[in-house]
């Protein structure tokens, strides 16, 4: 009887750890976004050239993801975003994604 309730318990703990885990993963995915996203725009708000910006970005961003960098007005404008989890369809992919804004500085634009 023991050994029934073990062989549908032991695959329920596994899943439920295996969507955890994804969850977890999307979690730190969404905080590296926020993190290059606000990196990147401080170097574009400071007149940094679009190739430094986008390099700085893509490097504190997770794998694969998309920066889309651009000025409006007188804000620099940077979105970075991932697509995490969906691994062998057991967990859900989701699409994680940041903005950050900064006032651009006085001269720095035009540098």
């Amino acid at each position: 009887m023991v050994t029934a309730e073990l062989a549908v318990a032991i695959p329920a703990v596994v899943l439920v750890l295996v969507v955890s885990l994804g969850g977890l993963m999307a979690a730190l995915d969404q905080i590296r976004c926020v993190d290059a996203a606000r990196i990147a725009s401080r170097a574009a708000a400071r007149g940094d050239p679009p190739s430094a910006v986008r390099s700085l970005a893509v490097r504190g961003a997770p794998k694969g993801a998309t920066v889309m960098v651009r000025q409006q007005g007188s804000q620099a404008l940077v979105t970075v975003s991932s697509r995490t989890g969906g691994w062998a369809g057991l967990v859900p992919s989701w699409t994680v994604s940041a903005s950050a804004s900064t006032p651009v500085e006085a001269g720095g634009a035009g540098r």
